[in-house]
Order: structure tokens, then sequence, then C-alpha cells
């Protein structure tokens, strides 16, 4: 039953040590955070209301959406409100104006006997006479309607009344028909026509005979037009907006009476049904489900490509779930005139994410961020997203990652957050003048106020929260690094003290591991350091190493060849067991146990050989692992090179070249590199700076005279 248990939380381990469900655990955790935080804001919350109830409290919209009702409420409205079109017919007003004429031509043409041929005879003795032949001539409409004692008027008055009549007359007619006139507008039309003649300097009973005549003139010349009345009934159709409901528009006060309005309006922006609720819900799940595949992605990329251990992944979860949070609580208290969103310390996460982690992930994550706080901070309106402050938020992360060049000591982050704070008071100025509302500058003051101060607090933070991280996660930064590099460090000290050879030895393999790692991409920093102790497992027994024989014999032509291998081959693990006592980060220890690999102790291995052919090699090899980082690489080759290198009497190029190239080959082809990630590419490239790099230290020097020889000399 024990077994079965060690075998079950074993299996369970190995479950949990496999780095893709690591990434995935890890993804996980953030989208659950993600949409945890982001849930209430996409979230619409539904009323239990009934009509001409009072309202609890104040409702917003939570959606832009368009009340249809009342649209065409307003489309009917508009659309009653057209009078119907009417057209002017130009025909009837010809027509009556030539009536008119046709009368006074010929009652002149009666009075002045210029008539037909044929009617050159006829006499007209009395004025019916002339009445009578006028009934002959002219249209019988006119006679119908027109009475006689209107003409008897006219053949009674002079010419120059009867061409002032005609023209008093026509102009009459003329200014009536020309906004025409209906059906029911004659008798109207009729009256404004007389009253012309009225003020005229005709008699007045002369007037009054004429009348009839105008009276038979007026008649409708304006007639509805379908066409035209639906051409204009389309043209108020369209000129009508639709009437829209506003994302955070308030639909209703609190304490103010729902009526059938207020209730449409409650009812179409969704707040009266629970189903529309699921929807934002599916969009954010899909923005959630796309950030998390996307970070897995990006993790994933990064770990084929360096050593990425799980810490790092705590990291991002930790960080992650405190920017979401700490978005989420600013954004309770943050409003439309105050918004808070600008003095929160956003760029903590990004410079302990580049410092922790690396740049590109921090780059990455504040994209992310960015979004997820532009949900965030949409004031609780679902469907709307804050794209200010999504803005502020990735403009701020990234500002305060490329100004974090390089962690070499606390000022670089202070220097870091003057940057930010530039950038911060820059984006809000920008935020400002696209505004359509007028600032004051006191307004640009308070916010450019707000984005310093966002900086300074996320340079405070991030200052107050690495060691934090670097102690409880035992992630490695640069900060730490340096920390460790420093020649007080008591663990150095011990080294310098006690073996100074292997400490002048530790020096040179550091100058070329940096130089190495630099040159390939990989963490010149942790080279150096891991350089420094290395070796530290040589204080042990420091004169069994010919680096601090000085000036004494050496204790292995004492020793059997198996006694000096079991204890050379023992540094590796007893600079393991140093360090781990002395609680330095992993990553070095690793370097440290592996910078031998499981090379063979040649000296030992051939001496043996000599003594006894059926040695066994395995018993003169190093346990290992072999390396398994780039960084283990460099400093087990450098630190070959450097020993071979040292031993020669007076090195010059070619023999730094060839020895360089020997340690290579030789590495390479008993498989020591094999799981270190180098490629032939890099090893070239590491080949040349060595070659470099050596030959500035072992250059050739002048060979200055000795004494004696100057004396002879003079």
């Amino acid at each position: 039953m024990k077994n079965q248990n060690k075998w079950s939380k074993q299996k369970i381990t190995s479950f949990f040590n496999n780095s893709k469900i690591q990434l995935v655990t890890v993804c996980i955790v953030v989208m659950s955070v993600f949409l945890l935080v982001s849930f209430q804001n996409v979230h619409t919350e539904t009323y239990d209301i009934e009509k001409f109830s009072a309202a609890n409290e104040t409702i917003r919209s939570p959606i832009t959406i368009e009340n249809t009702k009342e649209t065409e409420r307003r489309i009917r409205n508009v659309v009653q409100s057209v009078e119907d079109h009417f057209e002017i017919s130009d025909e009837v007003t010809e027509e009556q104006i030539t009536y008119i004429n046709e009368i006074f031509e010929a009652i002149e043409k009666i009075e002045t006997g210029n008539l037909e041929q044929e009617l050159e005879d006829e006499k007209f003795v009395t004025i019916g006479d002339k009445v009578d032949y006028l009934e002959e001539i002219v249209h019988e409409d006119i006679m119908m309607e027109v009475n006689n004692d209107t003409f008897i008027a006219l053949f009674q008055a002079t010419k120059e009344e009867r061409v002032l009549a005609k023209e008093l007359i026509t102009t009459a007619l003329y200014d009536v028909f020309h906004n025409g006139v209906k059906v029911e507008e004659v008798e109207q039309a009729t009256k404004t026509a007389k009253q012309k003649l009225t003020y005229s300097t005709l008699d007045y009973s002369f007037v009054q005979a004429l009348h009839p005549l105008i009276s038979f003139s007026v008649k409708a010349n304006a007639f509805f037009s379908a066409d035209q009345t639906n051409e204009a009934q389309q043209q108020a159709r369209d000129s009508v907006e639709s009437v829209m409901i506003r994302a955070g528009q308030v639909i209703v006060e609190e304490g103010q009476l729902i009526t059938n309005e207020i209730y449409e309006e409650l009812e179409i922006a969704g707040l009266l049904n629970e189903e529309r609720n699921f929807y934002p819900m599916i969009g954010l799940l899909i923005l959630v489900s796309l950030i998390g595949l996307f970070l897995f992605f990006e993790l994933q990329h990064h770990a084929q490509k360096t050593n990425f251990h799980f810490r790092k992944l705590i990291a991002i979860a930790v960080l992650s779930v405190f920017i979401v949070v700490l978005m989420k609580v600013v954004s309770l208290y943050s409003t439309t005139s105050n918004p808070l969103y600008l003095v929160t310390p956003l760029a903590t996460v990004s410079m302990l994410l580049k410092i922790l982690v690396n740049e590109r992930i921090a780059i990455v994550l504040s994209i992310f961020y960015g979004i997820i706080g532009s949900v965030i901070f949409n004031a609780n309106i679902p469907g709307l997203l804050n794209m200010e402050a999504g803005i502020f938020i990735v403009f701020s992360q990234l500002a305060s990652i490329f100004f974090l060049s390089s962690v070499k000591d606390k000022s670089t982050i202070i220097k870091s957050g003057l940057g930010t704070a530039i950038i911060n008071i820059a984006t809000i100025c920008l935020f400002l003048f696209l505004s359509f509302e007028n600032y004051s500058w006191l307004d640009y003051l308070m916010y450019s106020g707000y984005g310093f101060m966002s900086a300074i607090i996320a340079t405070v933070l991030t200052i107050g929260m690495l060691p934090f991280f670097e102690t409880g996660l035992g992630i490695l930064s640069d900060t730490k690094l340096l920390a460790l590099s420093s020649p007080n460090q008591p663990l150095l000290r011990k080294l310098l003290i006690e073996a100074p050879g292997t400490y002048h030895h530790s020096i040179m393999v550091a100058n070329l591991s940096e130089a190495s790692c630099e040159a390939i991409g990989a963490n010149g920093l942790l080279a150096r350091v891991a350089a420094y102790y290395h070796d530290l497992g040589k204080t042990v027994r420091p004169h069994y190493f010919i680096e601090n024989q000085m000036g004494m014999k050496n204790p292995h032509d004492y020793l059997d060849p198996y006694q000096s291998a079991e204890i050379i081959l023992q540094h590796p693990s007893d600079s393991a067991k140093l360090l781990k006592k002395a609680k330095l980060p992993r990553e070095i220890i690793d370097i440290s146990l592996q910078h031998h690999g499981t090379t063979l102790l040649k000296y030992f291995y051939f001496k043996a050989k000599e003594r006894n052919e059926k040695v066994l090699e395995e018993d003169f090899r190093y346990v290992g692992p072999k390396p398994r980082s780039k960084e283990a690489a460099v400093v087990s080759l450098c630190d070959s090179i450097e020993a071979a290198v040292r031993s020669l009497a007076n090195p010059n190029q070619a023999e730094i070249e060839k020895i360089v190239s020997s340690i290579f080959e030789d590495r390479l082809l008993d498989g020591q590199l094999n799981d270190s990630t180098l490629t032939f590419k890099q090893l070239e490239q590491m080949k040349s700076v060595i070659c470099e790099t050596l030959k500035g230290i072992y250059h050739s020097r002048i060979q200055y005279p000795k004494e004696t020889n100057m004396k002879e000399a003079r």
C-alpha cells in the first residue's frame, strides 16, 4: 500500500513537472482571473420593475440600441405634418386671362367699328344692340355666367376707363393665380381680386359692375399632386434621425415614476430580460480565451529557446493577478470626471516582468493588460471598451519596459520611472487635446500630476517588491546577480583567501564566459557570476589543485591515481553543496554542478592505465550531469580552455587557436554539449570571441633589458 501511494505521488509530481502542463496551468489561472475580475463589467443586471412604480435606483442603459418604436412614432408625426402638395395649372390661368382679353377686344372693335367686312353694314343704334352682337362673337361661357349689366357698363365707360379696367382685372387675376387657387379657395381668391379693383381710381359703380366678370374669371388652378406629396413625405421620413438609447445613458432616475415610455426603453435595453445577459459573457469568454491562447504560444516559444523555470511562470501568474485586481479596485472609485486609472501604478508589473522574466514577455503581457483594462474601466457598461484607459495602460507599461535598459542598480529603475512619467504626461495631454471639451490649465496640471504620480508610485513599488519575488520565488534577476558578483560576498572572499589561484582562474573564466554569452545572445551576467562560484568546492582541499600549489610539492605525487581522481572528481559536488548551504540561486548551483559534465579526467586515467591496462574509464569520469543550458556549456568550455592555455609556457596566437579548437572538438565528440541547445553557428562565434579575448590577455610584451646589461651599455 505504501509503495502504491509512493508511486501515485511520483506520478502526480511527474505530471506537474511537465513543461506543457505547467504552461497550460498558468494560462488557465491567468484566464480565470481575467474572467472573474471583468465579469461584472460585461454582466447586464436585470430589474423586476412594474409600470407606474417608483424606481429604487438610477438605471443606465448597458448598450447602445435603437428605440424603433419611438423612431417610427416620430416618422408618423412628421409625415402627417406634411401638407398636401398641389400643382398649379398654367393652362387654366392663361385660359381665364384669354377670356378677359377676348371681352375687352370685342367691345373695342364694336365701339370703333373695326369689324368683319360682312358686318360693316350692321348698324348698332342702342347699347342693347351692341350687347346682343357681343353675345354672338364672344365665348358662350362668358355670356352664360356674366350678366348683361356688366357689358352695358363696359359699353357706357370711356375708352380710358376700359383700358384701366382691363389692366386692373388681368393684374389681379395674375396675382391670385400666381400662388395657385384651390377649389376651396376660389371664393377667397375672388374677394381678393375684387378688393384690388376697389382701391383703384375707377368709379365705384363701374367697379361694382365689373365684379361679375371677376367672379367668372377666378377659377381653381391648383390641383392635388400625389407624386409631389409622396416625395415630400419621403424627404420628411429621411430627415428623422433614429432615436438611440446610448450606452451609459440614464433611462430612469432614482425615485422617478416608471411610465410606459420608460418601461419600453428598459425593455429595449434588455434590462428586463435575463436572456440577453448570455451574449456579453460569451464575448468576454472569447476575448479571455484568445488572450490565454496567445499567451500559451508565447510562453511555449520562449520555453523552447531558454531554460524557462516554473518559478518564472508563477511570477507571471502572481503579477497578472496583482494588476487586474488592482485595476478592479481602482475602477470601483473611478468616474468619468475623475479617471483614477491615470494614477494607478501599472508600470510596476511591466518592470518586474522584464527584470524577473524577460522583455518580450513583458511587452506581450502589457498589451493583454491594456485590453483587459479597457474592459475593467468601462464604468460597468457592457459592450463598451474604455479605449483611453487601454491606450494609457499599454503606453505606460511599454515606456517602463523600454526605459529599463539594463538593471545594474536601483538608479536604473528610478530613471525608468522618470521616463515613464514623461510618457504618461504626454499620453494624458494627447487625450485632453483630442477631446471636444474645453479643459482649463488647472485640469491639465491635475491630470498630468496623476500620470506623474503613477510612474513614481510604480517605481517605489518595483524597488520594494523585487526582493520579495527574488527571495520568495527564488528568481534570479540581474540585480541579484550584481549583488552576488561583489568581491565582498562571503563565499568569494572565502575563495580568495583559501584558494587564491582558483579565485584568479575563476575571474579569467568569468571574463571569457561573459564575452562568449554576449556573442551568442545568452545571459552574459549569469555566466560571469556562475563562473565566479563554479570552483568553490576546491576550497575543501585547495592544495590538491595545481593553481593553488604555490611553492609546494604536489600532494598527488604521493597518492594513488584512484585517490587523486576521487579528490578531483569530487569538487563539482562540493561546490554545489557549499552553494546550497549558502542558499545561492539554483541556476548558479546547476552551472557549478554541470561545468565538467561527464568528461574524462585524462591525466589520472592514463596514469592509472600505465599501471593497469584494465582500468575502467567510468572510474575517472565526472558524475555530471552534462551542461543543460547555454550558460552552463559556455562556462564548461571556458573553464577547460583557460586552464589549458594557462599551462602553456609562452602562448602565441597559433597555439591558442589550436588548443581552443581541440577542446571544442573533444567536447563535441564526447557528447558533452548534446543537452545544451548550442548550435554549430554559436560554437563558431564562441570560438572566435574566446580566441580574440585570450590573444588580448596573452599578447606579446616588450622584453625589458636586465640591470647588468644596462650597466654594460653605459
